[in-house]
């Protein structure tokens, strides 16, 4: 975390003798140390790094000084060097009487902003005066410091759409820097990286991390990848609004709970711009603000949260009930709810996997929003997230095309987004149509579309497409252990038996309980249960239910 003192603007001085460094701080501690932090160093290079540092970590210069004759590299090449880091800090040359008509052609070469002769004394006659009214000068620009994390990359990069994806979707706060655009550029520069680097992520400490996997940058960026236990009361497996209604209600009933969640919580509904039909939220809620405030309250009632920790597997050891993880770690607990919610599910159109991440999204209609302003844009499907990415995309898009295989958006959306949509001037439907190719060059140029009805085809220019179709669960994992559908959702309760009775190989003499699957102890909430209602409020309201069980199970 950075200090009181490493907010406030910078004022650096370069000298390479040790007395008259000295002198120069002293002086400018003691009439600007209050709202300045003061630095200073003993050779351009040393400057530079520090420069460097200080850039990265998001930091304002307000002034630089530098005396004119250093051994090695001059104030003139330093303070050159210097602009492109700081290109808006204030320019100071010290000079001696004899070095004045060097200072007067430093004023061409890197804008020199004053000079100033050796000695000054007294100070506030001859320093001050000039300083303050750079300072005032420099006061008056727009300055904005960036603070928190730096994405610096390519715009049509998938590893880099991947990044800013998971940033987005944790609630972390970044600022994206194209690599090619001259802040980006310096950014780079002042990491000791290049283009070939990207992604490069700087965090809130100024540490550049290259092509990060998502464990390396929770880890830097503060979140939670590591249990503090080792047995649980309940784990509960993925973090959507059942996992954290689960968890919310596992906790504050007492229950030492553990939430493990792969990539971000919130699931698809946290990727939703507007929810405008949960229950307590009239004028509408993001799926992110939910999800915050779920994982928040989770937090408060004593619930762990681990991210970027996927489960791979399931075991039953005795009374107790063990996740192991993708990197061979594994944990247990008395009880374990799967929630782990469903994934969109592959386009099978020609160049769609080709494309994805480089004009071809699947969900992360928030975190490209910007990129899509006057633009044509194409969403598919016909469910109420695709609905919430065209009225949330349409306030910017040139045009919004909602492209749905079915004949009416009324089978699959609800009334109200449906109503929405269709008084939106911008925004287009197109029923019995999909798509069938995408093509481009280093990125998404067009796709083709199909009308199902005539067979018509028709190719579409657009940078933009999103898919928000189907549901597939991700439950190979539990392959051999819990009982699926064919379609791969988690049976539990009377779907086990629905003659009635108990299920192949269950050793309790009673029923399993209604969201208790084939094994005992370990239940299922959310829209990876079979049958789910697809919903964030019946999501929620399953978490909330499992752990009702849970308490009944382990009674």
């Amino acid at each position: 975390m950075t200090s009181p003192a490493a907010d406030k603007p910078l004022i650096l001085s370069v000298d390479d003798d040790p007395g008259v460094s000295r002198a120069v701080v002293r002086d400018l501690r003691r009439r600007y140390g209050a709202d300045y932090r003061i630095l200073r160093a003993e050779s351009g290079p040393s400057a530079l790094a520090a420069l460097r540092e200080v850039k990265l970590r998001g930091q304002q210069v307000a002034v630089l000084i530098a005396d004119f004759r250093m051994p090695g590299m001059d104030g003139i090449e330093f303070l050159e060097q210097a602009m492109d880091l700081h290109p808006f800090a204030r320019r100071v040359l010290l000079t001696a009487y004899a070095d004045t008509t060097a200072a007067i052609n430093a004023i061409n070469v890197v804008d020199l902003d004053h000079y100033l002769l050796k000695p000054w004394d007294p100070p506030e006659e001859k320093l001050y005066p000039v300083l303050d009214g750079l300072l005032e000068a420099w006061r008056g620009d727009e300055q904005r410091p960036v603070h928190g994390t730096k994405v610096i990359g390519t715009r049509w990069s998938p590893a880099c759409s991947q990044v800013r994806e998971f940033l987005a979707r944790n609630q972390l706060p970044y600022r994206w820097y194209p690599a090619d655009e001259p802040e980006g550029a310096t950014l780079l520069a002042a990491a000791g990286k290049d283009i070939s680097c990207c992604p490069v992520v700087i965090t809130a400490d100024g540490e550049p991390l290259v092509q990060p996997t998502d464990g390396e940058l929770a880890e830097r960026v503060g979140l939670n990848t590591t249990p503090a236990g080792e047995f649980y009361d309940l784990i509960v497996v993925g973090g959507g609004p059942a996992g954290l209604g689960a968890a919310v209600y596992g906790a504050s009933e007492g229950l030492r709970t553990v939430l493990v969640e792969r990539t971000a919580t919130g699931g698809q509904a946290g990727q939703s711009s507007r929810i405008e039909n949960y229950l307590g939220f009239p004028d509408g809620v993001s799926g992110g603000q939910l999800a915050d405030r779920a994982r928040r309250q989770a937090g408060k009632f004593g619930a762990e949260l681990v991210t970027t920790r996927e489960v791979v597997g399931l075991e039953v050891n005795g009374s107790a009930r063990t996740v192991r993880f993708a990197d061979g770690g594994r944990l247990c607990a008395h009880t374990v709810i799967i929630a782990t919610g469903v994934d969109y599910r592959r386009h099978p159109a020609r160049g769609v996997d080709e494309f994805t991440g480089r004009g071809v999204y699947y969900g992360s209609a928030m975190t490209e929003a910007a990129e899509c302003a006057g633009h044509e844009v194409y969403i598919v499907g016909g469910a109420n997230s695709a609905g919430q990415a065209a009225v949330f995309l349409s306030r910017n898009a040139g045009r919004v095309h909602l492209v749905v295989r079915a004949d009416s958006l009324d089978k699959s959306m609800s009334h109200y987004l449906v109503q929405q949509i269709a008084g939106i001037p911008n925004i287009e439907v197109h029923t019995c149509t999909e798509v069938i190719a995408a093509d481009g060059d280093d990125h998404l140029r067009g796709i083709v579309l199909r009308d199902n009805e005539t067979g018509r085809e028709e190719k579409a220019e657009t940078e933009r497409l999103f898919l928000f179709i189907g549901a597939a669960p991700q439950t190979d994992w539990l392959e051999g252990t819990i009982a699926r559908d064919p379609a791969g959702f988690v049976l539990a309760g009377p779907d086990l038996t629905p003659e009635g009775g108990r299920p192949a190989g269950w050793e309790l003499s009673r029923a399993p309980h209604h969201l208790e699957t084939s094994v005992p102890g370990v239940f299922v909430a959310g829209d990876v249960h079979a049958e789910s209602a697809k919903r964030v409020a019946s999501a929620v309201g399953e978490g909330a239910m499992a752990v009702m069980f849970v308490h009944r199970y382990l009674a």
